[in-house]
């Protein structure tokens, strides 16, 4: 079988370039001390100090009281405190450490004591009972031991965020990797997947914050079409992409689909993934930021599940298609035998979804309901062709015959298990009930009446008046609607009715895209 992310997980680096005005990350130091010499030494001291290929970030305090508001607002972001310990009292860097430990709840920042009073502050005691890094009296701490207690300071720092990044980053995948399973319909598990995709690449840095915005794009017969997007380009949605995106990223996207490869290249994040059917899909996130590896291996770990859900949700798609396919062909068949107008089984069924929606049903609903209307006739397989196709009026005892297709219908679809049949059963054994109690099989009156029976009724009268059959010609358009209105609390719901005129323009184009013909 075909890998369903098709190696998508190998992904091709290109070299990390910042956008423009975004500042490069570095490491936030704060000073606290209350000799203004201290503070202007140790910045030159350490000026030109880098680590991992990024430099220091300064900020200053002169006294315990201002070391705590500026914390407060630096908080997670501080690497590194170079902390005196004897300021406005003999404990001020205590209490700093006590506020910065216990208030703040900040585990990662390193904090590193100096003090020219260590009589005032004994070491052993201080490294015992505060959860500090490392102690220093100012009298020794040369150029060198600062470089050197800083680089030891911030290799911990660097590791210890980068497992709780990895930590964090993982709840995220975990999170993700739930939201998108639960979702069937292909816009939304495209729209889902980059919005977790994006919420995976907003990483909070000390120097700057990550934004993402991007777009997902599926095959179809004309190339590539954007199925779901965010930021600048939600207004692309359901364009080509060889009209829509710039030339430099079609064709970073024209290369990545060559490749087959899953790419981070100039800001771009383009994830391929190609399915078990051949279906080929790509997400692609505008990072104005360079991803570091650490989450760009987390994104391919995400891909794999995406990748997965991608394939399933296809295979999915193909199944569901199927039965509604099997469910108008079937609708057909009735259609055929019975000679109805061409298309009268899709007319109705489309006519019933757009009067649901407008009835206030979500679109799930209003589908579903789309699909029972296809199956309102489906009991006319039960009545004799001598009966059904009659080209003159029914006698007394055969239209007694032909009103048994609401039972027959019923009778077929409710013993299914399935929640669609059970709501097509209604609509077959409803659909010719009156508001006002005169119709069949049952007498059902108003509120009796399930809904989606009321709404499929007026979509089944207002086509078949609307087109010809064998016995009659098509009424024409104001005759239809002056019958309608006049069988409202008759025939009608009458809240239907008022509905029914709201989206009738729209019916209208459902019928002319369906021009009935008689069979």
């Amino acid at each position: 079988m075909k890998n369903s992310v098709n190696d998508s997980d190998a992904l091709v680096f290109a070299e990390e370039v910042f956008a423009e005005g975004v500042e490069k990350p570095g490491w936030h130091v704060l000073i606290v001390d209350d000799e203004e010499g201290v503070h202007t030494m140790t910045e030159l001291v350490l000026s030109t100090f880098t680590f991992d290929d990024m430099s220091l970030i300064f900020h200053h305090a002169y006294s315990g009281a201002e070391a705590k508001l500026v914390l407060a607002q630096l908080n997670e972001t501080v690497a590194i405190v170079l902390l005196d310990v004897v300021m406005e009292t003999s404990e001020s860097g205590l209490d700093v450490v006590r506020y910065l430990r216990g208030d703040l709840q900040n585990k990662t920042a390193r904090v590193i004591l100096r003090t020219g009073q260590p009589g005032a502050a004994p070491e052993e005691t201080i490294i015992t009972n505060y959860d500090i890094n490392d102690y220093k009296e100012k009298s020794e701490l040369t150029r060198q031991k600062l470089f050197t207690s800083l680089t030891t300071a911030l290799r911990s720092y660097r590791d210890i965020m980068s497992i709780l990044k990895s930590r964090e980053e993982l709840h995220k995948i975990i999170h993700a990797s739930t939201t998108i399973f639960k979702l069937q319909s292909l816009r939304e598990f495209c729209q889902a997947v980059l919005q977790q995709l994006s919420y995976l690449l907003h990483i909070e840095s000390p120097a700057i914050y990550v934004q993402a915005e991007g777009f997902a794009a599926t095959a179809r017969n004309e190339g590539f079409v954007i199925l779901a997007a965010t930021g600048q380009y939600a207004q692309l949605l359901d364009k080509p992409i060889i009209e829509a995106l710039p030339k430099d990223l079609f064709d970073e996207i024209q290369e990545t689909l060559k490749q087959r490869k899953s790419q981070y290249r100039q800001g771009w994040y383009i994830g391929y993934f190609e399915t078990d059917t051949g279906v080929k899909n790509l997400i692609c996130i505008e990072s104005h930021h360079p991803i570091d590896a650490m989450t760009l291996d987390l994104i391919q770990i995400f891909n794999v599940d995406v990748g997965i859900a991608f394939n399933n949700l296809y295979l999915n798609k193909e199944v569901v298609d199927t039965q509604k396919e099997l469910i108008f062909r079937l609708g057909e068949i009735v259609e055929n035998r019975s000679q109805e107008t061409s298309f009268h089984v899709r007319r109705v069924a489309d006519f019933t979804q757009a009067l649901a929606l407008r009835a206030g049903y979500t679109r799930d609903e209003a589908d579903a309901l789309r699909l029972a209307a296809a199956m309102h006739d489906i009991g006319k397989l039960g009545i004799p062709d001598s009966i059904l196709i009659k080209p003159e009026p029914l006698t007394p005892e055969e239209y007694a015959v032909m009103k048994t297709h609401t039972t027959i219908g019923h009778t077929l679809l409710s013993s299914s298990e399935r929640p669609i049949f059970h709501l097509a059963a209604d609509v077959a054994w409803c659909h010719h009930e009156r508001w006002d109690g005169n119709g069949y099989p049952r007498g059902l009156k108003g509120d009796q009446i399930p809904f989606s029976a009321r709404l499929t009724s007026i979509c089944d009268v207002f086509d078949a008046l609307s087109t010809p059959r064998v016995y009659r010609p098509a009424w024409g358009s104001e005759q239809v609607l002056e019958y309608i209105r006049n069988e409202s609390g008759k025939a009608f719901d009458p809240a239907l009715i008022e509905l029914f005129f709201d989206v009738y323009p729209q019916l209208e184009e459902i019928r002319q895209a369906f021009s009935p013909e008689v069979r």
